[in-house]
Protein backbone atom coordinates (compact mmCIF):
# COMPACT_ATOMS: atom_id res chain seq x y z
CA UNK A 1 0.00 0.00 0.00
CA UNK A 2 1.35 3.90 -0.77
CA UNK A 3 0.23 4.62 2.91
CA UNK A 4 2.64 2.16 4.56
CA UNK A 5 5.38 3.22 1.97
CA UNK A 6 4.98 7.07 3.10
CA UNK A 7 5.35 5.23 6.23
CA UNK A 8 8.23 3.24 6.10
CA UNK A 9 9.76 6.27 4.57
CA UNK A 10 8.70 8.55 7.51
CA UNK A 11 9.95 5.67 9.72
CA UNK A 12 13.73 5.63 8.06
CA UNK A 13 13.79 9.52 8.77
CA UNK A 14 13.42 9.10 12.74
CA UNK A 15 15.74 6.03 12.88
CA UNK A 16 18.57 6.58 10.28
CA UNK A 17 19.09 4.82 6.94
CA UNK A 18 21.58 2.28 8.42
CA UNK A 19 19.12 0.86 11.25
CA UNK A 20 16.20 1.24 8.92
CA UNK A 21 17.83 -1.29 6.88
CA UNK A 22 18.59 -3.51 9.57
CA UNK A 23 15.56 -3.81 11.57
CA UNK A 24 12.79 -2.58 8.60
CA UNK A 25 14.08 -4.41 5.79
CA UNK A 26 12.96 -7.52 4.58
CA UNK A 27 12.90 -9.02 7.58
CA UNK A 28 9.92 -6.91 8.93
CA UNK A 29 6.75 -6.38 8.51
CA UNK A 30 4.38 -3.30 7.90
CA UNK A 31 0.40 -3.66 7.62
CA UNK A 32 -2.73 -1.81 8.21
CA UNK A 33 -5.27 -4.11 10.08
CA UNK A 34 -8.04 -1.28 10.53
CA UNK A 35 -7.16 0.55 13.48
CA UNK A 36 -3.66 -1.18 14.05
CA UNK A 37 -0.54 -1.29 12.70
CA UNK A 38 0.51 -4.91 12.48
CA UNK A 39 4.44 -5.32 12.85
CA UNK A 40 5.59 -8.83 12.21
CA UNK A 41 8.63 -9.70 13.02
CA UNK A 42 11.00 -13.40 11.86
CA UNK A 43 11.53 -14.49 15.73
CA UNK A 44 10.51 -13.28 19.50
CA UNK A 45 13.76 -12.51 19.82
CA UNK A 46 13.56 -10.22 16.84
CA UNK A 47 10.12 -8.65 17.75
CA UNK A 48 10.77 -7.91 21.62
CA UNK A 49 13.91 -5.82 20.24
CA UNK A 50 11.57 -3.85 18.20
CA UNK A 51 8.57 -3.44 20.26
CA UNK A 52 11.03 -1.98 23.62
CA UNK A 53 14.02 -0.13 21.13
CA UNK A 54 11.69 1.59 18.30
CA UNK A 55 8.26 1.70 19.92
CA UNK A 56 8.09 5.46 20.38
CA UNK A 57 9.64 5.99 16.83
CA UNK A 58 7.18 3.95 14.95
CA UNK A 59 4.16 5.94 17.16
CA UNK A 60 5.56 8.91 16.05
CA UNK A 61 5.78 8.34 12.31
CA UNK A 62 2.21 6.98 12.39
CA UNK A 63 1.14 10.17 13.74
CA UNK A 64 3.01 12.01 11.45
CA UNK A 65 1.64 9.74 8.12
CA UNK A 66 -1.99 9.59 9.65
CA UNK A 67 -2.88 12.38 11.48
CA UNK A 68 -3.81 10.14 14.59
CA UNK A 69 -2.51 7.69 16.83
CA UNK A 70 -2.23 4.22 16.43
CA UNK A 71 -2.73 0.86 17.59
CA UNK A 72 0.51 -0.88 17.52
CA UNK A 73 0.41 -4.94 17.28
CA UNK A 74 3.79 -6.94 17.45
CA UNK A 75 3.56 -9.99 16.07
CA UNK A 76 5.56 -13.50 15.20
CA UNK A 77 5.94 -14.40 11.17
CA UNK A 78 8.30 -17.27 10.95
CA UNK A 79 7.84 -16.82 7.02
CA UNK A 80 10.16 -13.48 7.09
CA UNK A 81 13.74 -13.95 5.99
CA UNK A 82 15.80 -14.01 9.56
CA UNK A 83 18.74 -11.55 9.39
CA UNK A 84 20.88 -14.24 11.44
CA UNK A 85 21.21 -16.40 8.54
CA UNK A 86 23.30 -13.68 6.59
CA UNK A 87 26.75 -13.74 8.59
CA UNK A 88 27.17 -9.59 8.26
CA UNK A 89 23.75 -9.03 9.48
CA UNK A 90 24.70 -11.13 12.40
CA UNK A 91 27.03 -8.91 13.67
CA UNK A 92 24.93 -6.03 12.97
CA UNK A 93 22.48 -7.53 15.11
CA UNK A 94 24.78 -8.52 17.90
CA UNK A 95 26.10 -5.03 18.05
CA UNK A 96 22.90 -3.80 18.04
CA UNK A 97 21.18 -5.76 20.53
CA UNK A 98 24.57 -5.14 22.94
CA UNK A 99 24.46 -1.72 22.81
CA UNK A 100 21.07 -1.04 23.15
CA UNK A 101 21.82 -3.27 26.52
CA UNK A 102 24.67 -1.00 27.24
CA UNK A 103 22.72 1.83 26.61
CA UNK A 104 19.60 0.87 28.95
CA UNK A 105 22.49 -0.44 32.07
CA UNK A 106 23.76 3.58 31.98
CA UNK A 107 21.00 5.20 32.06
CA UNK A 108 19.43 3.14 35.04
CA UNK A 109 22.50 2.84 36.80
CA UNK A 110 23.01 7.00 36.00
CA UNK A 111 19.51 7.21 37.49
CA UNK A 112 20.26 5.31 40.41
CA UNK A 113 23.32 6.93 41.40
CA UNK A 114 21.44 10.28 41.17
CA UNK A 115 18.86 9.40 43.71
CA UNK A 116 20.20 7.21 45.38
CA UNK A 117 24.01 6.85 45.68
CA UNK A 118 25.90 3.37 45.98
CA UNK A 119 23.16 1.43 47.92
CA UNK A 120 22.95 -2.24 48.50
CA UNK A 121 20.30 -3.39 46.08
CA UNK A 122 16.59 -3.70 47.97
CA UNK A 123 15.28 -7.09 48.75
CA UNK A 124 11.97 -7.51 47.92
CA UNK A 125 9.21 -9.73 49.82
CA UNK A 126 7.85 -12.86 48.56
CA UNK A 127 4.35 -14.03 47.91
CA UNK A 128 5.06 -17.08 50.19
CA UNK A 129 6.07 -14.92 52.93
CA UNK A 130 2.84 -13.10 52.92
CA UNK A 131 0.02 -14.73 55.52
CA UNK A 132 -3.09 -14.61 54.09
CA UNK A 133 -5.56 -16.44 56.50
CA UNK A 134 -9.19 -17.21 55.50
CA UNK A 135 -9.86 -13.96 54.71
CA UNK A 136 -7.34 -13.05 51.87
CA UNK A 137 -7.08 -16.87 50.34
CA UNK A 138 -7.93 -15.22 46.70
CA UNK A 139 -5.09 -12.37 46.96
CA UNK A 140 -2.45 -15.01 47.00
CA UNK A 141 -4.31 -17.25 44.09
CA UNK A 142 -4.71 -14.58 41.96
CA UNK A 143 -1.21 -12.65 42.52
CA UNK A 144 0.71 -16.40 41.43
CA UNK A 145 -1.56 -16.60 38.78
CA UNK A 146 -0.59 -13.14 37.19
CA UNK A 147 3.05 -14.28 37.28
CA UNK A 148 2.02 -18.21 35.62
CA UNK A 149 -0.24 -16.31 33.01
CA UNK A 150 -0.02 -13.02 32.81
CA UNK A 151 -2.01 -11.29 31.45
CA UNK A 152 -5.00 -13.23 32.14
CA UNK A 153 -6.68 -10.73 34.81
CA UNK A 154 -5.39 -7.33 33.66
CA UNK A 155 -4.99 -5.03 34.93
CA UNK A 156 -5.26 -6.48 38.12
CA UNK A 157 -5.62 -4.51 41.35
CA UNK A 158 -5.36 -4.86 45.13
CA UNK A 159 -6.73 -2.60 47.54
CA UNK A 160 -7.15 -2.28 51.27
CA UNK A 161 -5.90 0.25 54.37
CA UNK A 162 -2.92 0.59 55.22
CA UNK A 163 -1.03 -1.82 56.36
CA UNK A 164 -2.90 -4.94 55.27
CA UNK A 165 -0.13 -6.17 53.02
CA UNK A 166 -0.47 -4.60 49.25
CA UNK A 167 2.94 -3.84 48.76
CA UNK A 168 4.04 -7.17 49.97
CA UNK A 169 1.68 -8.82 47.43
CA UNK A 170 3.36 -6.38 44.89
CA UNK A 171 6.97 -7.16 45.67
CA UNK A 172 6.06 -10.78 45.84
CA UNK A 173 4.65 -10.47 42.49
CA UNK A 174 7.94 -8.94 41.21
CA UNK A 175 10.51 -11.30 43.33
CA UNK A 176 8.20 -14.60 41.88
CA UNK A 177 8.44 -13.25 38.29
CA UNK A 178 12.47 -12.57 38.82
CA UNK A 179 13.18 -15.83 40.05
CA UNK A 180 11.03 -18.25 36.91
CA UNK A 181 13.96 -18.88 34.38
CA UNK A 182 12.55 -17.60 30.94
CA UNK A 183 9.68 -16.38 32.98
CA UNK A 184 8.53 -12.89 32.09
CA UNK A 185 9.94 -9.63 32.73
CA UNK A 186 8.47 -7.70 35.44
CA UNK A 187 8.82 -3.61 36.35
CA UNK A 188 7.77 -2.60 40.15
CA UNK A 189 7.81 1.01 41.00
CA UNK A 190 5.44 3.34 42.97
CA UNK A 191 3.00 5.92 41.88
CA UNK A 192 5.35 8.80 42.86
CA UNK A 193 8.54 7.00 41.10
CA UNK A 194 6.29 6.94 37.68
CA UNK A 195 5.75 10.21 37.96
CA UNK A 196 9.04 11.71 38.67
CA UNK A 197 11.03 9.46 35.98
CA UNK A 198 8.19 10.83 33.38
CA UNK A 199 9.05 14.42 34.17
CA UNK A 200 12.32 13.86 34.35
CA UNK A 201 11.94 12.10 30.75
CA UNK A 202 10.20 14.91 29.30
CA UNK A 203 13.07 17.49 30.31
CA UNK A 204 15.62 15.74 29.62
CA UNK A 205 14.18 14.78 25.73
CA UNK A 206 14.44 10.76 27.21
CA UNK A 207 10.63 10.49 26.60
CA UNK A 208 11.17 7.44 23.57
CA UNK A 209 13.69 5.58 25.91
CA UNK A 210 10.95 6.09 29.42
CA UNK A 211 8.03 4.63 27.10
CA UNK A 212 9.95 1.93 25.45
CA UNK A 213 11.42 0.87 28.92
CA UNK A 214 8.10 0.40 31.01
CA UNK A 215 5.57 -0.27 27.77
CA UNK A 216 8.37 -3.49 27.05
CA UNK A 217 7.89 -5.03 30.56
CA UNK A 218 5.34 -8.18 30.32
CA UNK A 219 4.03 -7.47 33.81
CA UNK A 220 3.86 -3.59 35.16
CA UNK A 221 3.57 -2.98 38.72
CA UNK A 222 2.40 0.08 40.02
CA UNK A 223 2.04 0.48 43.75
CA UNK A 224 0.01 3.72 45.50
CA UNK A 225 -1.90 5.09 42.74
CA UNK A 226 -4.04 6.93 44.06
CA UNK A 227 -0.86 9.35 44.23
CA UNK A 228 -1.52 10.26 40.49
CA UNK A 229 -4.78 12.48 41.43
CA UNK A 230 -3.90 15.99 40.17
CA UNK A 231 -1.49 14.73 37.57
CA UNK A 232 -2.99 15.51 34.58
CA UNK A 233 0.15 14.68 32.31
CA UNK A 234 1.23 11.55 33.99
CA UNK A 235 -2.32 10.07 34.17
CA UNK A 236 -2.69 10.53 30.20
CA UNK A 237 0.83 8.89 30.13
CA UNK A 238 -0.15 5.97 32.59
CA UNK A 239 -3.72 5.60 30.84
CA UNK A 240 -2.10 4.84 27.50
CA UNK A 241 0.68 2.86 29.09
CA UNK A 242 -2.20 0.64 30.60
CA UNK A 243 -3.91 0.46 27.48
CA UNK A 244 -1.43 -0.64 25.05
CA UNK A 245 0.01 -3.20 27.86
CA UNK A 246 -3.40 -4.45 27.85
CA UNK A 247 -3.95 -4.78 24.29
CA UNK A 248 -0.44 -6.75 23.82
CA UNK A 249 -1.77 -9.27 26.16
CA UNK A 250 0.36 -8.54 29.14
CA UNK A 251 0.23 -7.57 32.80
CA UNK A 252 -0.88 -4.94 34.61
CA UNK A 253 -1.19 -5.07 38.56
CA UNK A 254 -1.73 -1.77 40.55
CA UNK A 255 -2.73 -1.27 44.72
CA UNK A 256 -4.61 1.68 46.18
CA UNK A 257 -5.73 2.28 49.30
CA UNK A 258 -9.64 2.37 48.31
CA UNK A 259 -11.78 0.83 45.51
CA UNK A 260 -11.36 2.32 42.29
CA UNK A 261 -15.16 3.68 42.76
CA UNK A 262 -13.88 6.23 44.94
CA UNK A 263 -10.77 7.09 43.14
CA UNK A 264 -13.12 9.74 41.18
CA UNK A 265 -9.76 12.22 40.26
CA UNK A 266 -8.11 9.62 38.19
CA UNK A 267 -10.48 10.03 35.66
CA UNK A 268 -13.74 7.88 33.90
CA UNK A 269 -11.31 6.80 31.38
CA UNK A 270 -8.56 4.89 33.69
CA UNK A 271 -10.98 4.11 36.47
CA UNK A 272 -13.36 2.10 33.70
CA UNK A 273 -10.52 0.67 32.35
CA UNK A 274 -9.23 -0.68 35.64
CA UNK A 275 -12.95 -1.44 36.42
CA UNK A 276 -13.03 -3.99 33.65
CA UNK A 277 -10.20 -6.31 34.84
CA UNK A 278 -9.74 -8.02 38.71
CA UNK A 279 -10.32 -6.40 41.49
CA UNK A 280 -9.44 -7.63 44.41
CA UNK A 281 -9.88 -6.33 48.88
CA UNK A 282 -6.99 -6.96 50.95
CA UNK A 283 -8.96 -7.14 54.20
CA UNK A 284 -7.15 -6.61 57.41
CA UNK A 285 -5.91 -10.08 59.21
CA UNK A 286 -7.95 -11.47 61.89
CA UNK A 287 -6.56 -12.57 64.93
CA UNK A 288 -5.37 -16.15 63.86
CA UNK A 289 -3.50 -14.35 60.79
CA UNK A 290 -2.23 -11.82 62.91
CA UNK A 291 -0.52 -14.62 65.10
CA UNK A 292 0.88 -16.12 62.31
CA UNK A 293 2.49 -13.00 61.05
CA UNK A 294 4.00 -12.42 64.78
CA UNK A 295 5.43 -16.01 64.90
CA UNK A 296 7.01 -15.53 61.52
CA UNK A 297 8.67 -12.43 62.73
CA UNK A 298 9.69 -14.02 65.97
CA UNK A 299 11.54 -16.98 64.23
CA UNK A 300 13.19 -14.27 62.23
CA UNK A 301 14.20 -12.81 64.86
CA UNK A 302 15.89 -15.43 66.94
CA UNK A 303 17.63 -16.87 63.77
CA UNK A 304 19.22 -12.95 63.77
CA UNK A 305 20.20 -13.79 67.38
CA UNK A 306 17.80 -12.24 68.90
CA UNK A 307 15.97 -12.66 72.10
CA UNK A 308 13.32 -15.43 72.27
CA UNK A 309 9.86 -14.02 71.91
CA UNK A 310 7.05 -16.68 74.22
CA UNK A 311 3.95 -18.14 72.94
CA UNK A 312 2.51 -15.64 75.26
CA UNK A 313 4.05 -12.86 74.27
CA UNK A 314 3.30 -13.32 70.82
CA UNK A 315 -0.73 -13.89 71.54
CA UNK A 316 -0.60 -10.54 73.58
CA UNK A 317 0.91 -8.77 70.45
CA UNK A 318 -1.90 -10.05 68.12
CA UNK A 319 -4.46 -9.49 70.34
CA UNK A 320 -3.71 -6.20 71.93
CA UNK A 321 -2.30 -4.54 68.87
CA UNK A 322 -5.33 -4.70 66.14
CA UNK A 323 -4.49 -1.18 64.19
CA UNK A 324 -2.25 -2.45 61.22
CA UNK A 325 0.55 -5.29 60.81
CA UNK A 326 3.77 -2.68 60.37
CA UNK A 327 2.19 -2.02 64.45
CA UNK A 328 3.46 -6.01 64.92
CA UNK A 329 6.31 -5.39 63.04
CA UNK A 330 7.44 -2.16 65.32
CA UNK A 331 6.21 -4.08 68.61
CA UNK A 332 8.85 -7.19 68.51
CA UNK A 333 11.34 -4.15 67.53
CA UNK A 334 11.11 -2.34 70.86
CA UNK A 335 10.99 -5.99 72.73
CA UNK A 336 14.43 -6.48 71.13
CA UNK A 337 15.78 -2.97 71.92
CA UNK A 338 14.77 -3.23 75.21
CA UNK A 339 15.46 -7.10 76.23
CA UNK A 340 18.98 -5.96 74.86
CA UNK A 341 19.36 -2.37 76.40
CA UNK A 342 18.66 -3.77 80.32
CA UNK A 343 19.84 -7.28 79.43
CA UNK A 344 16.16 -8.78 80.17
CA UNK A 345 14.62 -11.88 78.98
CA UNK A 346 11.23 -11.09 77.44
CA UNK A 347 8.38 -12.22 79.47
CA UNK A 348 4.70 -11.25 79.71
CA UNK A 349 5.14 -8.49 81.98
CA UNK A 350 7.84 -6.86 80.59
CA UNK A 351 5.83 -7.27 77.09
CA UNK A 352 3.02 -4.74 78.92
CA UNK A 353 5.11 -2.79 80.33
CA UNK A 354 6.95 -2.32 77.11
CA UNK A 355 4.26 -2.16 75.03
CA UNK A 356 1.83 -0.08 77.37
CA UNK A 357 1.58 3.30 74.81
CA UNK A 358 1.25 1.24 71.72
CA UNK A 359 -1.34 -1.11 72.99
CA UNK A 360 -3.49 2.34 74.77
CA UNK A 361 -2.96 3.98 71.09
CA UNK A 362 -4.13 0.88 69.40
CA UNK A 363 -7.36 0.22 71.34
CA UNK A 364 -10.48 -0.07 69.12
CA UNK A 365 -12.64 2.84 70.00
CA UNK A 366 -15.82 0.57 69.31
CA UNK A 367 -15.82 -3.65 69.61
CA UNK A 368 -18.45 -6.09 67.67
CA UNK A 369 -20.18 -6.38 71.59
CA UNK A 370 -20.36 -2.79 72.02
CA UNK A 371 -22.09 -2.65 68.39
CA UNK A 372 -23.93 -6.03 69.98
CA UNK A 373 -25.61 -4.43 72.98
CA UNK A 374 -25.97 -0.84 71.38
CA UNK A 375 -28.86 -2.86 68.29
CA UNK A 376 -30.48 -5.38 71.15
CA UNK A 377 -30.87 -2.45 73.52
CA UNK A 378 -32.01 -0.16 70.59
CA UNK A 379 -34.52 -2.70 69.06
CA UNK A 380 -35.86 -4.45 72.26
CA UNK A 381 -34.13 -7.79 71.79
CA UNK A 382 -31.97 -10.39 74.45
CA UNK A 383 -28.18 -9.57 74.47
CA UNK A 384 -27.50 -12.94 72.63
CA UNK A 385 -30.54 -12.71 69.84
CA UNK A 386 -27.66 -11.89 67.36
CA UNK A 387 -25.87 -14.77 68.12
CA UNK A 388 -28.35 -17.38 68.01
CA UNK A 389 -29.44 -19.66 64.94
CA UNK A 390 -32.76 -17.79 64.85
CA UNK A 391 -34.28 -16.68 61.55
CA UNK A 392 -37.28 -14.48 62.28
CA UNK A 393 -37.59 -11.03 60.44
CA UNK A 394 -36.82 -8.82 63.42
CA UNK A 395 -33.88 -10.45 64.75
CA UNK A 396 -32.79 -11.07 60.88
CA UNK A 397 -32.81 -7.35 60.13
CA UNK A 398 -31.05 -6.56 63.28
CA UNK A 399 -28.15 -9.01 62.75
CA UNK A 400 -27.67 -7.63 59.31
CA UNK A 401 -27.79 -3.72 60.70
CA UNK A 402 -25.14 -5.10 63.48
CA UNK A 403 -22.94 -6.86 60.88
CA UNK A 404 -23.27 -3.41 58.97
CA UNK A 405 -22.19 -1.26 61.20
CA UNK A 406 -19.51 -3.68 62.85
CA UNK A 407 -18.07 -3.02 58.83
CA UNK A 408 -18.13 0.20 59.16
CA UNK A 409 -16.78 1.24 62.46
CA UNK A 410 -14.54 -1.45 63.34
CA UNK A 411 -11.25 -2.89 61.91
CA UNK A 412 -12.40 -6.21 62.10
CA UNK A 413 -12.38 -8.76 59.39
CA UNK A 414 -15.22 -10.32 57.33
CA UNK A 415 -14.47 -13.71 58.88
CA UNK A 416 -13.94 -11.74 62.80
CA UNK A 417 -17.75 -10.40 62.06
CA UNK A 418 -19.02 -13.47 60.52
CA UNK A 419 -17.94 -15.75 63.44
CA UNK A 420 -19.08 -13.29 66.14
CA UNK A 421 -22.47 -13.09 64.73
CA UNK A 422 -22.93 -16.86 64.60
CA UNK A 423 -21.10 -17.86 61.44
CA UNK A 424 -23.47 -16.13 59.07
CA UNK A 425 -22.90 -14.37 55.68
Amino acid sequence: MEIVSVLRTKLADKVGKERFELWFGQSTSLALAGDDLVVAAPSRFFRDFLRSTFRAEIETACFDTFGRPVNLVFQIDESLPNPSSQSKSIKLFDAAAADAKSADRKSADRKSASRMGKVAPRKFATLDGFVAGQSNQMVVSVARKAVEHPGHYSPLMFHGPTGVGKTHILEGIRTAARRRRGGPTAMYLTAEQFTTFFVDALRGSGLPSFRSKYRGADILIIDDIQFFRGKRSTLVELHYTIDILIREGRQVVLAADRPPSELHELGAELITRIEGGMITAIEPPDRATRLGIVAGLARVMADRSGPKIPRNVQEFIATRLTSHTRELSGALCRLQATAEAFDRPVTLNMAEETLSDMVRHSGRLVRLGDIQRAVCDRLGLEPDSLQSARKAKTVNHARMLAMWLARKHTRAALTEISSFFGRRS
